[in-house]
């Protein structure tokens, strides 16, 4: 079975940092401001740009994923573009870049993506530095996946009249379409942390930079010929994630916000209540919930904070005392014995595992996650194979509890962050993803 989809477009590059985040805001934003119905989806395993894309837009935005979903998730996931006019996707790294050992549905590409869908691509081109030359990345874009459908380019960063005028003499040659010409700009960078972006809820005046973007798109770039270029494939019929309980106390505010969003609204979709509370806030959890989970964020930021929450902790050690708890990346981080920053000083965290993690000895973690269950996860049977992704700079000084899963990378081999369960607590350093079908 398969369902319509609204015509669509998927906005990539040929690697990170050329612009493609301002332009996606900046065009979610100029399309919606035209009356439109603008559905944003994110290709890959992101975490903080669906915010931004839901700011931008008014519509919820949500990943898709070639590598950690099956194919009835992504139609599940594509089924909420239904009622929009337009959909609007954008790409993560360079527009080809995957994993090595293909996954559910494949290498997890931003390409992937786009085929699967029929999403003609909009290659965002840094022009920095070269005129005619960026002709010729564009023709390699083009000509590397001959079925991918492409629309065309946007050209970022160029310095002057005689710049544009040069390169799109190079377009010309190679037969691409440029859709629009974006002068170069200081100002239109989002800021930065060492996660990459900061959280959406974070940025001193999100609503007037995204605005900012949008006038800046409308007046560099054709918007009836992105239009007219969108286009789209029936997507496979399927369905939202199910709950894993009734009542789901879920912690929401700026030290824990990572959950995917396909998750949640699959929990709401069956009929799950989410019954948010803000561990900063000093709030427990609502003492009829069935299940509390923690998502990942940067707890790191507001350790003192949270050793200081006496009330949350009560009221965590009250739940878990009869009922299961979860926690992901930074919700692991916090259900541990202590946390330290990156000055070094130790915080204690709520204890209801042992795990010590450290900011001061930083190490990076990044990548997909797959995983065969020790022990049940909430929703999750043991031996159950999840999909997930890791990405974090803390580093484990001790974790003493029962490893939860056997847990490698995209390519299987195993990573040491294997998660721990106590009781009725687990925990994990990678984000659910989706349970693998085979």
């Amino acid at each position: 079975m398969l369902h319509d989809m609204p015509p669509g477009l998927l906005i990539s590059a040929p690697s990170s940092g050329t612009g493609k985040t301002t332009v996606m805001l900046g065009l979610l934003r100029a399309l919606a401001d035209d009356g439109l119905k603008v559905q944003p989806f994110k290709s890959g395993p992101d975490y903080i740009d669906p915010a931004f894309h839901r700011a931008a837009a008014g519509r919820p935005s949500f990943n898709l994923d070639t590598w950690a979903m099956p194919e009835g998730l992504i139609g599940g996931i594509s089924a909420e573009a239904q009622g929009a006019d337009i959909v609007v996707a954008e790409g993560s790294m360079g527009l080809f870049d995957g994993v090595a050992t293909g996954g559910e549905c494949g290498f997890g590409s931003s390409a992937e993506t786009a085929q699967a869908m029929g999403w003609p691509v909009v290659l965002v081109l840094d022009i920095g530095g070269q005129a005619q030359s960026a002709a010729a990345t564009a023709l390699g874009f083009r000509a590397y996946n001959p079925d991918l459908p492409f629309a065309g380019v946007i050209l970022n960063r160029c310095a002057s009249p005689r710049h544009e005028r040069l390169a799109r003499l190079g377009m010309d040659r190679a037969g691409m379409n440029v859709l629009g010409v974006l002068p170069r700009r200081g100002d239109l960078a989002l800021p930065e942390r060492h996660l990459g972006l900061i959280q959406a809820v974070e940025h001193p005046d999100l609503e007037a930079a995204i605005q900012g973007y949008a006038d800046f798109l409308r007046e560099n770039v054709d918007l009836a010929a992105i239009k007219a270029a969108a286009a789209s494939r029936p997507a496979p019929a399927g369905q939202l994630p199910k709950p894993p309980a009734q009542r789901i106390a879920l912690a929401q505010d700026a030290a824990f916000s990572f959950t995917y969003p396909h998750l949640v609204e699959g929990w709401r979709a069956h009929g799950a209540e989410i019954l948010p509370f803000s561990p900063l806030a000093d709030e427990a959890p609502d003492a009829t919930a069935d299940l509390v989970w923690l998502p990942g964020g940067y707890p790191e930021l507001h350790a003192g904070t949270l050793a200081a929450a006496q009330g949350f902790r009560a009221g965590m050690h009250r739940h878990a005392a009869s009922k299961p708890v979860h926690g992901e990346c930074g919700g692991y981080m916090a259900l541990g014995s202590a946390l330290i920053d990156k000055s070094g000083t130790r915080h204690e965290m709520l204890g209801l595992l042992g795990l010590v993690t450290s900011y001061e000895k930083r190490k990076f973690h990044l990548g997909y996650r797959q995983a065969v269950l020790n022990a049940p996860l909430p929703g999750h049977a043991a031996v159950a194979r999840l999909r997930g992704h890791e990405f974090h700079y803390s580093t484990i000084l001790e974790e003493p509890d029962a490893p939860l899963a056997q847990v490698g990378d995209a390519d299987g081999n195993p990573v040491p962050e294997t998660g721990s369960h106590r009781g009725h607590v687990t925990g994990t350093f990678f984000h659910l993803i989706s349970e693998a079908t085979s």
